[in-house]
Formats: structure tokens, C-alpha cells, sequence
């Protein structure tokens, strides 16, 4: 339980001192996801894994705390599994916007 309140805590610090700078940032990105569309279940869940990181980026732009954040949660199999469940919610609207590559 003091883990998963720490890892709240980080993900809270980390959301709240990176929000100004997204909101700065998504002025200067590239449009790294024109289409939900993709040819094969494997591409598309590569775009579901690159859209947690920009994402992710977004949010906390800080390089320095993504690497100390990232020291936390490599080593910590809840944590890691909660990114597996981002993923899986991006691939899930990724899959319907493709129809279940198309039956």
C-alpha cells in the first residue's frame, strides 16, 4: 500500500509540474498520429505504446524527472503493470477504430 501512495504521489508531482509546459508543447509537435488507422494488429499496437509515451512526454517534459521517475517504476511490477493497462486502452480504440483489422 506505501508503494502504490508513492507512485500517486510521483505520477501527482510529475502531471502537476509538467502541465504548463505541455500546454506549451503541444504547440510545437508534430502530428506524430495522423490516423488510427494502421495495416496490422502489431503496428497498431506500436502506435498505442508511442502514444502513452508522447503522452507521458507531454505531461512531464522534464528529462531529469522522467529518469528519476523511471528508476521507481522499473522496479516496481505494479507500476509497470499499470502501463501495460494504458497501452491496452489506446490499442482497444485503436483496434475498433480499425475494425478488428477489418474481420
Amino acid at each position: 500500500m506505501k508503494k502504490l501512495i508513492t507512485s500517486l504521489a510521483i505520477i501527482t508531482i510529475c502531471t502537476i509540474s509538467g502541465s504548463s509546459i505541455a500546454d506549451q508543447n503541444v504547440k510545437k509537435q508534430t502530428d506524430y498520429m495522423p490516423s488510427l488507422i494502421t495495416a496490422t494488429p502489431l503496428e497498431g499496437r506500436q502506435l498505442a505504446m508511442k502514444i502513452v509515451r508522447k503522452t507521458i512526454g507531454s505531461i512531464q517534459s522534464n528529462g531529469e524527472i522522467k529518469q528519476r521517475v523511471r528508476k521507481i517504476y522499473s522496479e516496481d511490477p505494479i507500476m509497470l503493470m499499470r502501463a501495460v493497462e494504458l497501452v491496452n486502452m489506446e490499442f482497444r480504440i485503436i483496434a475498433e477504430a480499425n475494425e478488428y483489422w477489418r474481420k
